[in-house]
């Protein structure tokens, strides 16, 4: 798919200076550019490649300046990196738009029904009174049960499954092998020292504009909903149990894992590796740092913790700097001890 320049910018609210006719059919690094490519620049210590780089044109923020000659065209907008990020966004709408109609095999269920332009992979299966709407694609081997509903523009890939009763809203991608919907780890302890399972009755509602990573798990709640909120982002391999909920353009990263029943706040950022207990609430606008272990609610907005158990960011970093030097303070101590044992046997 090819784009001119002068498309490009205006996609981007930009301004053009340079040639505008130039067309342009891939992206590529700064620093791997080549005749045709688009590239950006957002970070200052990459502004040296923006000199030598071979790509047609680049997308810099309003407040660059050149120092030398540049030979790229440059296209000026408000933040290089969301522009950027804005026009993958298009490239890839515009791929998948691609797609459309029904590959078979496929099976769709009784009282289902699909929007307008929608895409249904060989071997999908869609069960009973499923409600699909416009523009959605739903790829090879997925799996959706009964009572689906999925909003406009959706992306469901290869090898997801989704099961009973969940909600999907506008906008949202589902990547490969991810499942939602599934029971929440419910088991009551008898007293001969088994387990009986708790029914898993509730369901999963997905708001607009969420991204799940791939082999990521969404539980269904107990009873009510696990609620994934308007425009949180979660990467691959993350673990949500049931009767969360996760607040609007929250992130969480990849390995993370958030037992049942734990409230966590709007734009949170949750790093890779974080354990969080149930039954806790989370404020808005928590930064929790990579291998934490979350034990407690928070209730102050904004704060950044890091540790097992996770602890405000800066007490942790004194912290460590104090266990770095254990042997050095170590040997301090034994030095006064010897000390200390030298000046009483000499005043004996």
């Amino acid at each position: 798919m090819k784009f001119t320049v002068s498309e490009i910018a205006q996609m981007l609210d930009g301004t053009i200076v340079g040639n505008d006719t130039i067309t342009i059919d891939s992206a590529a690094k700064i620093e791997e550019g080549r005749p045709g490519c688009i590239s950006f620049l957002a970070n200052s210590k990459y502004e040296p490649y923006i000199y030598t780089t071979q790509s047609s044109a680049v997308i810099v923020s309003k407040d660059f300046v050149p120092k030398k000659e540049i030979s790229a065209t440059l296209i000026y907008v408000e933040n290089a990196y969301t522009a950027f990020t804005i026009l993958l966004e298009e490239y890839q709408k515009r791929i998948a738009s691609g797609k459309s109609g029904v590959e078979q095999p496929s099976f769709i269920g009784e009282n289902s029904q699909t929007g307008e332009n929608c895409y249904r992979g060989a071997f999908s299966y869609i069960g009973k009174n499923c409600v699909i709407g416009n523009s959605v694609k739903i790829y090879p081997n997925t799996y959706l049960g009964d009572n689906i509903e999925i909003g406009d523009n959706s992306i469901i890939h290869p090898g997801v499954r989704i099961y009973d009763n969940t909600i999907i809203g506008k906008n949202c991608v589902i990547f490969a092998n991810t499942v939602i919907g599934s029971d929440g780890f419910g088991f009551a302890p008898q007293t001969d020292g088994t387990y009986k399972t708790i029914p898993q009755l509730g369901n999963v509602i997905l708001e607009d504009d969420v991204s799940v990573g791939s082999n990521s798990t969404i539980d269904c709640a107990t009873m009510g909903s696990t609620i994934i909120r308007k425009g949180v982002k979660i990467d691959n391999l993350v673990q949500i149990a049931h009767n969360v909920e996760i607040g609007k353009n929250t992130v969480i990263a990849a390995q993370s894992g958030i037992s049942g029943s734990t409230t966590v706040g709007e734009q949170c950022v949750v790093a890779g590796q974080v354990g969080i207990v149930g039954h806790i609430t989370i404020a808005n606008k928590t930064k929790i740092g990579a291998q934490s272990g979350l034990g407690k609610s928070i209730k102050k907005e904004g704060l950044s913790l890091s540790g097992s158990p996770a602890r405000d960011l800066n007490e942790h970093l004194r912290s460590m700097a104090l266990v770095r030097r254990l042997p050095e303070i170590e040997e301090r101590l034994k030095d006064l001890e010897n000390k200390h044992e030298t000046s009483d046997f000499q005043g004996q």
